[in-house]
């Protein structure tokens, strides 16, 4: 068994990686060069299902030759992607071969990362249909702890995890029901953020309890995890799943001053028999309170219960909703201990579900009243871990113990970030949580960064400096849901891809969504350019609806963006398709005499392709 990769692994964290490209130091070909020589070191620990040849990534990597580092916010960083999300013409398997298909698109967080200059290294192993914590419940075979071969490397998101640790991409993307995103990152020495459901679209992603699935993200630091989410986040009209993001809960200054943070009660706390976890977790909170926190001994029983009901309630017939026909067809083709909890699903009935939701919403009410006592939930991210033959030999009993802190999140709508917390004697990571209400997110990620940096002396599993965080621009990537940020609707140029795009992202804008104007616009192509510019025109008594993309743009640059806009072209109050009224290009009616009305084609991106 290989235990120790290639040397001199490239800096991957993203931050230090886009700088990098930006002074040109190194440039995404050579990168990925050396980070397929790693993946050769490491074939023994089944990190991967679907791997991209070299050829199929330089070949991203060429596409961004022509681009300035600087105009995209993920230009050349390398990704994993866990076999339950879609990534186009790849096939995704979801670890059971015998449920493979071949997507025909990408799921919308791929294309929006990719969108974004980031290169799809591969598809990664992951506990079948993603029902597992622990990265073993796999055909093609169970995915090695990064640190040492001979435990669990945590699940269903494994080999999303060890990519990442063991340096064959800066960040990857899993998914998050009861724990797959955390759990990993925790036995991986890795920041796990799993964001408040729907701030990431799931479209595109095979669903495990599709009411409470979330897209999750593994990074090595905790503003790498901020900035990835910045740029995969945003409203799909298309998944009716996603939401608009909310604003932040009012909580304490965590990144600088004082808060107050919850701790379940001694009792409340399980280990498991795991003396050294305890220790680390105690250490943990004295870190906390070093931070300015201040220790609030909590209930932990409403969370403890709300965790039961996942597995033990009626949410398993989600899964079985996913696997029925596979399961009827050729039940042998799953693996047996998924087999055995999905099949469970067949058995609740109407009433039992009705009866689990009405016990979950008087838990949510009944864990209410800590919120006003506390800005963040700490807690262990799993009590203990296991070596591989341990788990094998009781899978459901371990597996349960595992998702202890992990299970009730998404069903009390909580975001959760998982941070490194310190080593065992025997060189094993351990993690805690931070937990807070949803759209919390960026604020947890804050506290992240500075918790991480007082308990994980490496990223990942390799020798890497961990870095100061002092420079790193919050606000462009918390920009969705700032308060200082302006809704700006685009119909042209500035579109995603397009010329005149990246005005936008160095303003640091985030993309919100796509959606399309109410049926009172008409468009024109107006004369001059490059580049060719479209002119959006209220008529309500002869207009259609027109395609345009939302972003959140920093208030502070507006003035500066708004100043770069020629006549005949104007920010205006736009109507969406919903109702809503944003600020949008709008031009001025005499500009069109002598302009083409292309409102047949309904968008910018449908004339110029047609």
């Amino acid at each position: 068994m290989t235990t120790s990769p290639a040397e001199n692994p490239p800096d991957l964290v993203i931050t230090a990686l886009l700088a990098a490209y930006r002074e040109r130091r190194t440039t995404p070909q050579a990168v990925l060069q050396q980070i397929y020589t790693r993946i050769a070191a490491v074939a023994d620990y089944n990190i991967w299902i679907t791997l991209l040849p070299l050829e199929h990534a330089l070949a991203q990597a060429s596409r961004l030759s022509d681009r300035d580092p600087a105009s995209l916010p993920l230009y050349g960083i390398p990704f994993a992607i866990k076999d339950n999300i879609d990534l186009a013409q790849v096939t995704t398997t979801a670890a059971c071969p015998a449920f493979a298909y071949i997507p025909e698109q990408s799921a919308y967080v791929v294309a929006r990362l990719m969108d974004a200059g980031a290169i799809a290294i591969g598809k990664t192993n992951l506990d079948q249909f993603a029902t597992g914590l622990v990265g073993t419940r796999s055909p093609y075979g169970a995915c090695r702890n990064s640190f040492d071969p001979a435990y669990i490397s945590g699940g269903s998101s494994s080999g999303s995890a060890v990519a990442v640790a063991l340096g064959l991409a800066s960040f990857a993307l899993g998914t998050d029901t009861a724990g797959s995103g955390r759990i990993p990152a925790a036995f991986n020495n890795l920041i796990g953020l799993k964001p408040t459901c729907g701030r990431l679209s799931t479209r595109g992603v095979l669903p495990a309890c599709r009411t409470i699935d979330c897209v999750s993200l593994l990074t090595l630091t905790a503003e790498d995890a901020a900035l990835v989410c910045g740029v995969a986040q945003g409203f799909d009209v298309r998944e009716p799943y996603s939401r608009r993001a909310g604003q932040p809960p009012r909580l304490a200054d965590m990144a600088s001053g004082t808060f107050r943070f919850g701790v379940p009660r001694a009792e409340q706390l399980q280990f498991f028999g795991n003396d050294e976890y305890a220790r680390l977790f105690d250490a943990a909170v004295a870190r906390m309170q070093q931070l300015g926190g201040e220790r609030v001994p909590i209930d932990f029983a409403p969370f403890l219960e709300t965790a039961q009901l996942l597995y033990q309630g009626p949410w398993v017939a989600e899964r079985y909703v996913v696997a029925e026909t596979l399961l009827r067809r050729d039940p042998d083709a799953v693996y047996p201990v998924t087999r055995q909890i999905i099949e469970s699903g067949a058995k609740p009935r109407a009433a039992d579900a009705f009866r689990a939701q009405y016990r979950l919403q008087e838990l949510r009410r009944s864990t209410e009243p800590v919120w006003q006592q506390i800005d963040v939930l700490l807690t262990p991210t799993a009590g203990t871990t296991y070596r591989i033959a341990e788990e094998q030999a009781d899978p459901l009993r371990l597996n349960t113990q595992l998702g202890t802190y992990t299970n009730f999140m998404n069903l009390l709508d909580l975001a959760a970030a998982a941070v490194p917390a310190g080593f065992t004697a025997a060189g094993l990571p351990f993690g805690v949580t931070l937990a807070g209400p949803a759209w919390s997110d960026f604020e947890l990620l804050r506290l992240a960064a500075r918790l991480q940096r007082f308990g994980a002396p490496r990223l990942g599993a390799l020798p890497l400096p961990l870095g100061a965080a002092a420079e790193f621009d919050w606000e462009s990537c918390t920009a969705a849901n700032s308060p200082r940020a302006v809704a700006l609707a685009v119909c042209g140029a500035h579109m995603q891809g397009l010329p005149l795009n990246h005005q936008l992202l160095e303003r640091g804008a985030v993309l919100l969504e796509r959606t399309v104007t109410a049926p009172d616009y008409r468009l024109y192509a107006l004369p001059g350019g490059p580049p060719a510019r479209p002119g959006l025109v209220r008529v309500p008594a002869a207009g259609a609806a027109i395609e345009v993309e939302v972003w959140s743009l920093p208030a502070a640059a507006v003035g500066s963006f708004i100043a770069g806009i020629p006549a005949p072209l104007a920010i205006g109050k736009i109507t969406l398709a919903d109702g809503r009224a944003v600020n949008g290009f709008l031009c001025e009616a005499y500009a069109v005499s002598e302009a083409r009305d292309i409102t047949k084609f309904a968008g910018w991106r449908a004339f110029q392709s047609g």
